[in-house]
């Protein structure tokens, strides 16, 4: 199974957008979500069943047991993070669970053996499973090691998909950090959404000297292309200077608004944007599929 990876490298350029109407358009039967988090393709995917959870166990926090704590202080003194919290009041240590950073430095230094770390469930993970499989997880406010959770995301999918699923669909998540990384791991094509602006150039640039060093294929999309003419071209002279495929361009629509507040998929209704997006994955697919490296065999579905 080969995975196709939409990234954006900044937010609201349309990445979750182009990737449930890839979804929609080859009714993909393997995809996930890995912006754990903001997840949000289950709001246009709209999934019937429920999905199974399970626990995602992060990071493991400090904890203190105030029947062996002599109140000796160390573990606050040397807490880099400030998450060793004390009442004078109650005389009490406690953890700040936000603060703490799992460094174990407390643990170490506690002389009455007072502080251990403990597994702590750091965001919760749900598969829907039906006709393909849908990977999605949620990050619990405050924590950490998203790279992590979106590397289990993956594996998610990967384990219960169908042998017989030629194509994955993989919606990333902004930026270029540790979520992103782990997005990039093992897949097989990157397609960049991008939008005609300064800061929409500019973070595409960073996400693709990101994506090189993953060896993937890399292809860029320009969303909104019609609403700056000029910063189009340019975007569109760096992919011919860097050798870079134009997978297409998809212009600004009110309509595409309209379809996802509706929690639909902009190829499920005719509009300049969904029939763009079309055309779109059609040449995704084609510089998938070129030679150097085999492309599944994917038909696009036409939805009416």
């Amino acid at each position: 199974m080969q995975q196709l990876l939409i990234l954006s490298g900044k937010g609201g350029t349309g990445k979750t957008t182009v990737a449930s109407a890839f979804i929609k358009i080859l009714q993909a039967r393997a995809l996930a979500d890995c912006d754990v988090d903001a997840p949000n393709l289950h709001l246009v995917i709209n999934q019937t069943v429920e999905p199974r959870r399970s626990d995602y166990m992060g990071m493991p926090k400090a904890r203190i047991d105030m029947e062996l704590c002599t109140s000796c202080d160390l573990c606050r003194e040397h807490c880099r993070f400030n998450a060793i919290l004390y009442d004078e009041n109650s005389d009490e240590y406690e953890v700040d669970y936000y603060a703490c950073e799992s460094c174990a430095v407390c643990e170490a230094i506690c002389p009455a053996g007072a502080i251990e770390l403990y597994p702590y469930v750091a965001g919760d993970m749900m598969l829907f499973v039906d006709e393909g499989v849908f990977s999605t997880a949620q990050l619990r406010m405050g924590s950490g090691t998203s790279g992590l959770l979106v590397t289990e995301v993956k594996n998610q999918m990967t384990a219960a998909a169908r042998e017989d699923v030629e194509l994955a669909i993989i919606d990333g998540s902004p930026g270029i950090g540790c979520p992103v990384i782990a997005s990039l791991s093992g897949v097989d094509m990157v397609l960049i959404v991008t939008e005609p602006s300064i800061s929409g150039f500019s973070d595409m640039e960073r996400i693709i000297k990101t994506a090189e060093q993953f060896q993937s294929r890399i292809a860029v999309c320009i969303n909104k292309y019609d609403t700056n003419p000029a910063n189009t071209e340019k975007i569109e002279a760096y992919c011919r200077d860097n050798k870079l495929p134009l997978a297409g361009r998809i212009p600004f629509d009110p309509l595409a608004v309209k379809a996802v507040n509706q929690g639909i998929s902009i190829a499920e209704i005719e509009c300049p944007s969904g029939t763009a997006v079309r055309e779109v994955l059609e040449q995704t697919l084609a510089i998938l599929e070129e030679p150097g490296r085999p492309g599944p065999d994917v038909n696009v579905v036409r939805i009416k």
